[in-house]
């Protein structure tokens, strides 16, 4: 659920309701909208690599069953305070595009996802400019590969800082 508030005069979205899976389908269905119908929303139905990746994405079989356990995990991050909400956040990225569900639009899925919850959580959406573009696959492909996040983590916390200060300077 989105909700509208006047804060100061400005008019802010608030994301009041935790991610679901359906959620994830209709944020893809949205991404591909007019692009392609037919896998707009559905499970990939084949194996895929990621071109200039280290690790492998989840199998096509096993794509319900690692997306459950990721929103279980999600759920028990949210509810037993299992982090900073950046590092949910980024973390939930790393995690949903390391299962890369779709044949497209994963990453950008993935990176809506990201600000979805930074935005529940009270912060702002980050942009991942063209110029951090190799960084941002690097710190994915780490997490991918060693189960770590810390690149990612550091990536957006900094990225946040950088969009809290130019809305500041605005203000």
């Amino acid at each position: 659920m989105i909700f509208r508030v006047l804060t100061k005069g400005y008019i802010t979205s608030v994301v009041t309701r935790p991610l679901t899976e359906c959620l994830i389908r209709n944020i893809h269905s949205l991404i591909l909208k007019g692009i392609d119908t037919d896998q707009a929303g559905a499970y990939r139905r084949q194996d895929v690599v990621i071109t200039g990746a280290s690790h492998s994405v989840t199998p096509h079989l096993k794509i319900a069953d690692d997306l459950e356990e990721l929103m279980r995990w999600y759920t028990s991050a949210l509810e037993n305070n299992k982090g900073h909400s950046i590092e949910i956040a980024a973390i939930l990225h790393s995690k949903f595009v390391n299962i890369h569900p779709f044949l497209d639009g994963n990453g950008r899925t993935g990176r809506l996802l990201m600000n979805f919850e930074l935005m529940r959580a009270g912060y702002l959406p980050v942009i991942i400019q063209v110029d951090d573009r190799q960084k941002y696959y690097e710190a994915l492909d780490h997490a991918g590969v060693n189960n770590d996040y810390t690149m990612l983590i550091d990536m957006v916390a900094s990225l946040e800082v950088g969009a809290l200060e130019k809305y500041l300077e605005l203000l």
